[in-house]
């Protein structure tokens, strides 16, 4: 089968069969059609057919990938964006193979080995020094302390964040569902502090339109004004988390993700188990949670106090 015949039927798989969310699949179109286009060009044949694939051709793409190719925009990739080829490459297979296709195994494309990552997350001072930066006089103002506390109260990813409708919220008990990354549904809960600052802006609000949180500038549509029009932007919950970082005197760069990392980092340090916070962050294995350990490893610490001779008196 020709390689642009298999990505193709690929796509339709993940969309179809897989139920795959919009953006999934798009990030594999992705990938994989750039795979596609420097085969193609790499070995100046328009009907390069997927069996013919083999380590070789792999490798020869990673050296590529590693060596040569520059993003217009970012420069070189990093090893993980590296990998997210390999990935997508690796599930290509395995549908290829699925098909009866004979065709190299995807246990054949290794990984990069990684680097452990360091995570940004704010001190209990930070997050307080950027709630209290919200000038919560207006209903904008009370919007923007609402969603910070939400997000450090729940730990959502902001795409979670901005699909969120009013009915969905269970103000009473200060718990809702989501569906997130695969189409996972999970339960998040909302602390005190968030359940009071959502009230707040709630209360406030005397519109028909059912997203949770909704813009108040910009241009006005000139199809009129519908629910998904009003609804905030993921782009504009990150320009306005930087703008209250600039207002709290935090010089390094943070987005939303920095609020959820920073709802990890507490729930872990204060002594919440990995497993419980895994549910809560929606991660489908324990090793992407298990990022966060080496900053609460309090017990280390502990240790460290007790024996190092360098704390004696």
């Amino acid at each position: 089968m020709v390689i642009k015949e298999a990505v193709l039927r690929f796509l339709e798989y993940c969309e179809l069969d897989k139920n795959l969310s919009q953006r999934t699949v798009k990030m594999y179109g992705y990938y994989l059609s750039f795979f596609q286009n420097w085969l193609i060009k790499n070995y100046q044949d328009e009907n390069y057919e997927v069996e013919k694939i083999d380590e070789n051709v792999i490798r020869a793409f990673r050296l590529f990938l590693s060596r040569d190719y520059k993003n217009p925009f970012k420069g070189q990739l990093k090893r993980q964006t590296q990998d997210y080829f390999l990935v997508a490459l690796r599930s290509f297979f395995r549908y290829l193979i699925k098909q009866k296709l004979k065709v190299m195994s995807p246990e054949m494309i290794e990984l990069g080995k990684q680097r452990d990552r360091t995570i940004k997350f704010l001190l209990p001072e930070e997050l307080e020094k950027i709630f209290s930066s919200v000038d919560t006089s207006s209903i904008m103002g009370l919007r923007d302390r609402a969603i910070l506390e939400v997000l450090f109260s729940t730990g959502l990813r902001v795409s979670e964040l901005v699909s969120l409708n009013r009915e969905q919220l269970n103000m009473e008990l200060g718990e809702f569902g989501v569906i997130g990354k695969g189409g996972k549904a999970r339960v998040v809960f909302l602390s005190k502090r968030a359940k009071e600052w959502l009230k707040k802006y709630l209360d406030k609000r005397n519109d028909p339109y059912y997203p949770l949180f909704i813009r108040y500038s910009g241009p006005k549509p000139k199809e009129g004004l519908t629910n998904e029009k009003l609804r905030l932007s993921v782009r504009s919950v990150e320009r306005m988390i930087d703008k209250y970082r600039k207002k709290a005197g935090i010089l390094f760069r943070i987005g939303p993700h920095v609020l959820r990392h920073s709802f990890a980092t507490d729930l872990l340090s204060h002594g919440a188990d990995l497993r419980s916070v895994q549910e809560m962050l929606g991660h489908k294995n324990i090793s992407t949670t298990q990022i966060y350990t080496h900053v609460t490893n309090t017990r280390l610490r502990e240790i460290h106090e007790k024996f190092h001779s360098g704390n004696k008196t």
